[in-house]
């Protein structure tokens, strides 16, 4: 029996989830040799492939001419500068803390879109989402541990890779609805790698290649974040987002167990119950978006 389109739009939304896990996985066996602004560098370089095909692929693209300038392009350079920074803290955590602390502190960015929302796009949030977004901060201070013996100050750097991200999602909203989100993320993603490659000269420089498996996992690192980008904006684009939401929290039990296979790291300690404070907060949100789009 052939899949409809949201159920393929989750599965490709999934399968997105363990990639960028996997990218995570290398980039964090990579920050022992390399710095976080090289890594954001290689992967930016390489995540132009994908940025290109979607644009390719879109038909709203082609039927308007292919154009390639857009209105609000300050809008979008600003957008491909918040992407650096939020990918240079994320990379920079992933080599300082437990691959799934630093990961699922990342998905606050949920939370900062609600509460970005008032003050970017002036939108009108009620008490159930403000409570969702206190819920949710409860369970990243948890995450985050101020106070707490194995407390450091890394864990505020996914915090504010998050952040970033937000920024980046909630500005997307401002551009021009006949612009192909393909494009979009064309632009963030060109300004974001030669923001990456400015960065490295001032934070250590280029490295020399320190072993030959090491090109082998730059380079997975590329195919997998690249192949993730794309898998998610095809699911973006063939299902609605409130169906695809519930699902990126996919990627916390995924981090949790791929840092306890690879890495032999368990930190039940310091996600929990911080992790499913963060799910039920973002779930909420979630919820209530849905309803008053139904109604």
């Amino acid at each position: 029996m052939p899949l409809n389109k949201t159920t393929l739009a989750i599965l490709y939304s999934l399968i997105a989830i363990v990639f960028f896990d996997a990218m995570g996985l290398l980039i964090k066996y990579l920050s022992a040799s390399y710095t976080a602004a090289e890594l954001s560098a290689y992967r930016n370089l390489c995540g132009l492939i994908p940025s290109a095909l979607a644009l390719w692929g879109s038909a709203a693209w082609h039927r308007e001419g292919r154009f390639l300038k857009i209105r609000q392009w300050r809008l979008a350079l600003l957008r491909g500068v918040m992407l650096t920074f939020a990918q240079l803290t994320f990379y920079m955590s992933l080599g300082l803390l437990s691959f799934a602390t630093a990961s699922t502190i990342t998905y606050a960015n949920a939370l900062f879109l609600v509460a970005l929302a008032v003050p970017v796009l002036g939108e009108k949030v009620g008490m159930m989402r403000w409570s969702a977004v206190l819920i949710g901060f409860v369970g990243v201070v948890l995450v985050v541990g101020p106070g707490r013996d194995t407390f450091s100050n890394a864990a505020l750097l996914p915090l504010f890779a998050a952040f970033c991200y937000a920024l980046v999602g909630v500005t997307a909203r401002m551009m021009d609805d006949d612009v192909p989100t393909a494009l979009i993320n064309l632009y963030a993603s060109i300004i974001a790698a030669v923001g990456a490659f400015a960065l490295v000269p001032l934070l250590g420089g280029f490295s020399p290649l320190r072993a030959p498996s090491d090109l082998l996992a730059i380079a997975g690192m590329g195919v997998f974040g690249g192949s993730a980008v794309l898998l998610m904006i095809t699911a973006y684009r063939m299902a609605d987002q409130s169906d695809l939401a519930p699902f990126s929290y996919f990627g916390i039990p995924v981090a949790f167990v791929l840092g306890w296979v690879f890495y032999d790291e368990a930190p039940w300690s310091e996600l929990f119950p911080g992790a499913l404070l963060i799910i039920l907060g973002g779930l909420i949100i979630i919820w209530r978006e849905r309803r008053l789009r139904a109604g």
